[in-house]
């Protein structure tokens, strides 16, 4: 068992097969596969999809107790209109992906950038009224960016409730040029924000957006070392996503940062893997 929590921007990738993935694996087996390397996923695919009952039951069946699925609410949640009159969809998410138990937390709710101060108010009866176990959100609107008034008052309404900021780290991304399509796609969807490392709960929430480049990564990635780190010995539980642009090595840029960890803490145990994978410039 890890003191942290580790994994990628979802499973269901075919061209895992062969670098993460064992050659030949049926996209039926990806989810199995994955538990057994990671111990999270950031579940992006409830944002634009719920899924079946069937499919949420299966879930439950292949992922482990200890497993942590971080699942996005719904764009039309958070994307659609006043937060508060979207509540009852809110619940009626949660009471689909019930079967999953303890696994699913936190709930991500990731806000649109033209949601901004003026709406805070929106936000706390939102995260008062949703009876979520743990809840984590992402803001994009630059005011809360800004070191002002605004960013404060967000601050201290998810710290009053224990709700985490999550962080998105998207500086490694923003640092490649634009001439790769899967990065200028990339560079198209998100965020160029601030780092705001936050931790106003047990589990701070970090997305790590890398350069495809996996090398490149190291020095974006040594803060977080740090940061994370510290959070561990402080008797705290971090989760951590590690995306690339197309998401093609984000396993391998997921275990480049895992060995890293272990030199900072000794007797941090090894990321099992399906198979060895190509460790294409890890080190």
């Amino acid at each position: 068992m890890l003191p942290y929590f580790i994994g990628c921007p979802g499973w269901n990738d075919a061209g895992w097969r062969g670098a993460f993935y064992p050659p030949g694996t049926a996209s039926g087996d990806f989810l199995q596969h994955y538990c057994q390397s990671f111990n999270c996923v950031e579940g992006n695919t409830t944002f634009y999809a719920r899924p079946a009952p069937a499919t949420v039951a299966r879930w439950a069946q292949i992922m482990p107790e200890h497993f942590r699925f971080c699942a996005k609410l719904p764009r039309d949640v958070s994307h659609e209109g006043d937060l508060r009159q979207r509540l009852p969809a809110a619940r009626e998410f949660l009471s689909l992906l019930a079967p999953l138990g303890s696994r699913l937390t936190p709930l991500w709710l990731q806000l649109p950038a033209s949601f901004g101060p003026q709406r805070l108010h929106e936000l706390a009866e939102f995260m008062d009224g949703l009876s979520a176990p743990a809840l984590a959100v992402e803001v994009r609107n630059p005011q809360f960016f800004d070191r002002s008034d605004a960013e404060r008052a967000l601050n201290r309404l998810l710290h009053e409730r224990g709700v985490e900021r999550i962080c998105l780290d998207s500086r490694p991304l923003f640092s490649c040029p634009p001439r790769d399509a899967a990065v200028i796609h990339a560079q198209s969807k998100k965020p160029r924000v601030a780092v705001r490392p936050a931790a106003f709960s047990a589990s701070p929430q970090v997305r790590f957006i890398g350069h495809p480049d996996l090398d490149a990564n190291d020095p974006f990635l040594q803060p977080w070392l740090d940061k994370l780190a510290g959070w561990i010995e402080a008797g705290l539980t971090p989760h951590i996503y590690l995306h690339t642009p197309d998401n093609q090595q984000a396993p391998q840029l997921a275990q480049r940062f895992h060995q890293q960890l272990q030199q900072r803490l000794p007797g941090l145990a090894d990321l099992p893997w399906p198979q060895a994978p190509q460790q294409i410039g890890l080190f």
